[in-house]
């Protein structure tokens, strides 16, 4: 390996002169030609290129310029004062400030005096990520407005944009005695043989929304306004970014990205081995497979990850491994092999500014070794090989493995569904024949039929480890059939095998979850990455989750983008019990963390669209109450939201809108918007049920009251049911100071500021009544089946209120208090993680209440952490019994 540092050998500026004249012909004319840059150097100080003279013509003091640039850079990169990163940003600032100069000088030839707006360059390549090297071209797309472009009279703007854009790569490209600026290559714009090169920004954005490739995704990763009208050019970038970033995990992309890699290194088979004559940029292991690499991470990931989005490869290397996408000792290995090959490509170009990428053939090789301070050609070789077969490697590894295909034959095909373990195997076939045919709507394109082609084998293998496959195969043909575009779930199951029994399970074992993953199937690219499978973070992380993405102020596309993240968080949850990756108990944590960010996103979200229109109420604010599973934040799959919503201040104040409303009618209409919000289906899909009859007198009360009458309300009028309810409120949504002072009115009338009542009577009342006009769904309804957790909640909540002890809204805790202070059994705390687990896994894996098919029954035993079903039934009833008698044991004893 590279016994020096990456960027090559420490040298002084005089020993760099010296390489610089013995080794390169080109440096050793700019030394001739800036004889005052030398001078500097050879006292020790690298001189800064000095300002041109202003009376001079654009091409000539750009060329000038350049000429200064180029023997600095030179001379810092190779004694080590500049780092990769240095000499790349002053390569591409130059580039930049020249394409700009040029684009200036060009409009204002032909229109003198006229804005230089309406035309503008967007940078790919190394010019678009600040990578540029030292003898590099730059490849620009160049976009114009019609509307705002300066042209002559009786010109038409596309006629004066080719012409502006000719003049650009004139001044640009011209040779003269000073030598060129940049060499400028347009083949990288939309369809270049048929388009002019300057096109119409709207019709740029036509195509790439529309018709572009693969590769040019890739392109437009690096891609940046660079030059001209900059707010024209980011406009483009703006519109084509859901072009380029994709929130659906697309590995297609990875297989489009290699076959290119194949096609360069057939096409250039003579630089593929290392020696003399190897291509640093496209032979194998080389730059453009690390750039590669990089980007077809970037393309899978990006789109749900803008923090994965850098343009610069080493910096997207780095992000990628700091996100846990590629691991972190292939990422620091080659963004190494990156700044060595960069480097020696840099010495390469040196020594006759030629747009090169090769190891030169016979002595010019041992002039690049010795300009970068090695002895000779083969030392340079020895400390390449190892770099580029490394790099080699990892870029091989992204191959997905050969699978063979499932037979067409149908006696091999028959012979490979009964090696699987399915038992109807004609069956099986018609069914699979009927895919291949394309029966289904999302299976009658020939890319979609392929791409299930490729996944057939590792989808019957996954069915094959069903508990049942032929339920299992029924399950997943209901999937297709409902699905409307299927390449991209086939793609990623290609691509990772072991979600396709993640999916089987999914399929056969969660109904809840199955009908999700029909109406979207894109719910499977959350789970490509272990971090699905661990606890949530902090409702203020999942927060700033759902409020970024794309939607900018747009209300509706901010209701679309919760929609979306929420689905994801929550089918992720539900997938950690089915693959039984997590404790029912955090899981149901987890729901309920989601659902507060939620809440707060869109009720801030809709507060502010409202105050657009109504203005706000002075000394007054939104606050929302949540109770119920909610307020105790453990909720299930199925759970809706108990919400009550309140507002601080005075009820008689006005809102200092356009349109103002008094506080009552102001904060019912915004009220409705919430819950319009959290429950009003939207083209990504459903959300929360809201239920807002807990509030003070219930359905016949307004939606909204002051926080001062809902104090008078619990204080005055509420019955013994709603001081229940009041046990598990929490605010969860307005100021730090609205919600304590909510919690003061809580807490105030739980311990006692409230009308007198036999509790214990009123709850035993309240539950018959319950169990007369809501009996339990099956044998397996663990929340209202008599000793489940509706009677312990009850229990519980008669002894917090009778001895006004115990509370908190989390009942787990609640529990506990209550049983430090000796006022309920220990084994009450059991008794609620036992029922709790079993509710949040049976709300998943049997929604009706019934008995569990014999297949999901291993499930259920796993997630209740239990030795096999014969454990789960009789620790469910000995639960229920002992919960069942402590219940029985308080109704009528006691008044709160």
């Amino acid at each position: 390996m590279n016994a020096f540092p990456a960027s090559g050998p420490i040298m002084s500026l005089p020993d760099a002169v010296a390489r610089a004249r013995r080794h390169s012909s080109f440096l050793a004319m700019l030394l001739d030609r800036e004889r005052g840059i030398e001078a500097k150097a050879l006292d020790g100080i690298l001189a800064e290129p000095s300002a041109p003279d202003p009376d001079l013509s654009v091409g000539t003091a750009l060329r000038r310029q350049r000429r200064a640039l180029a023997l600095t850079v030179a001379l810092g990169d190779l004694a080590g004062v500049y780092d990769l990163t240095e000499v790349t940003g002053r390569l591409t600032d130059f580039a930049d400030h020249a394409l700009d100069r040029a684009i200036r000088a060009a409009i204002e030839e032909r229109t003198p005096g006229a804005e230089p707006v309406g035309f503008a360059a967007i940078a790919l390549g190394k010019q678009g990520s600040r990578e540029l090297n030292y003898s590099s071209d730059i490849d620009p797309i160049l976009l114009f407005d019609p509307k705002t472009l300066p042209h002559r009279p009786r010109e038409e703007p596309e006629d004066a944009a080719v012409r502006i854009a000719k003049r650009v790569v004139e001044l640009l490209q011209a040779r003269d005695g000073e030598g060129y600026v940049l060499r400028v290559d347009l083949r990288l714009r939309p369809s270049p043989e048929a388009t002019p090169i300057a096109i119409p920004v709207e019709g740029a954005i036509a195509y790439y929304e529309s018709q572009a490739l693969t590769w040019e995704r890739a392109a437009f990763i690096r891609a940046r306004a660079a030059a001209g009208d900059m707010a024209l050019g980011q406009r483009f970038l703006d519109a084509i970014r859901p072009f380029v970033w994709r929130r659906a995990l697309d590995f297609g992309a990875v297989g489009e990205i290699r076959d290119l890699t194949h096609r360069i290194r057939d096409h250039h088979a003579q630089g593929q081995a290392m020696g003399p004559g190897y291509d640093l940029k496209r032979g194998r292991g080389g730059i453009r497979e690390i750039e590669f690499f990089a980007q077809i991470h970037q393309l899978i990931h990006g789109g749900r990850d803008p923090a994965l989005r850098a343009p610069a490869t080493r910096d997207a290397l780095a992000r990628l491994a700091e996100a846990g996408r590629i691991d972190a000792g292939e990422a620091a290995a080659l963004s190494d092999a990156y700044v060595l090959l960069r480097t020696i490509e840099h010495r390469v170009q040196m020594i006759d500014d030629r747009q090169t990428h090769q190891l030169p053939l016979g002595d010019g090789l041992g002039r690049v070794a010795q300009l970068h301070g090695l002895a000779d050609g083969e030392a340079l070789v020895a400390m390449l090989a190892p770099v580029t077969a490394k790099v080699g490697r990892f870029y091989d590894a992204l191959d997905v493995d050969e699978r063979p295909r499932l037979p067409h034959d149908p006696v091999l095909l028959n012979q490979r569904l009964a090696a699987a373990g399915l038992r109807d195997i004609e069956a099986a076939a018609r069914r699979i024949a009927a895919w291949r045919g394309g029966d289904y709507a999302a299976l009658r394109s020939p890319a979609a039929r392929e791409a299930l082609d490729a996944v057939l084998p590792t989808l019957v293998e996954a069915l094959g480890e069903a508990p049942d496959p032929d339920a299992a195969l029924l399950k997943l043909d209901s999937l297709f059939e409902r699905m409307t575009s299927a390449i991209n779930i086939f793609r990623l199951l290609e691509a990772r095998p072991g979600l396709a029994s993640l999916t089987v399970e999914i399929l056969s074992h969660a109904a809840p979850l199955a009908g999700e993953l029909a109406r979207r199937p894109a719910l499977l690219d959350g789970l490509i990455d272990a971090s699905a499978f661990e606890p949530l973070p902090a409702v203020e992380h999942l927060e700033r989750a759902m409020r970024g993405g794309e939607a900018g102020q747009d209300y509706q596309d901010r209701l679309d983008h919760v929609r979306r993240v929420v689905g994801e968080l929550r089918f992720a949850l539900g997938a950690q019990i089915v693959a039984g990756r997590a404790d029912p108990l955090e899981v149901a944590g987890g729901y309920a963390r989601v659902a507060e960010a939620a809440v707060g996103v869109l009720a801030q979200a809709t507060v502010d669209e409202f105050v657009t229109a109504h203005g706000r109420v002075p000394d007054s604010e939104l606050v929302i109450l949540a109770l119920g599973r909610m307020g105790g934040a453990a909720l299930t799959h199925a759970s809706d939201l108990d919400l009550v919503y309140l507002f601080t201040g005075d009820f008689a104040a006005e809102s200092d809108g356009p349109k103002p409303l008094g506080a009552t009618l102001y904060y019912n209409r915004l009220a409705q918007r919430v819950t319009a919000a959290l429950s009003v289906p939207t083209q990504a899909g459903p959300l929360y049920p809201v239920d807002t009859r807990l509030r003070p007198s219930g359905t016949q009360g307004p939606l909204v009251v002051s926080v001062e009458s809902f104090a008078r309300y619990q204080r005055e009028d509420a019955w013994t049911w709603e001081h229940m309810a009041l046990t598990r409120a929490r605010p969860i949504y307005g100021s730090a100071k609205a919600r304590k002072a909510v919690a003061s009115v809580i807490a105030d009338v739980l311990n006692g500021n409230r009308p007198p009542r036999d509790v214990a009577a009123e709850a035993g009342e309240m539950r018959t009544e319950m169990a007369r006009h809501k009996p339990p769904q099956g044998p397996l309804d663990v929340k209202l089946l008599p000793g489940g957790l509706v009677d312990l909640e009850f229990a519980v909540h008669r002894t917090q209120l009778t001895r006004r002890t115990g509370f908190d809204p989390d009942l787990g805790r609640a529990i506990a208090a209550l049983v430090g202070q000796g006022l309920m059994p220990p084994g009450m705390a059991t008794a609620y993680d036992v029922l709790t687990r079993a509710l949040v896994a049976f709300r998943l894996l049997v929604p009706d209440g019934q008995e569990p098919p014999e297949p999901t029954r291993p499930l259920i035993t796993r997630a209740m952490g239990l030795a096999d079903w014969d454990m789960v039934v009789a620790t469910l009833e000995a639960t229920r019994q002992e919960v069942g008698q402590v219940w029985q044991e308080g109704v009528g004893d006691g008044t709160g």
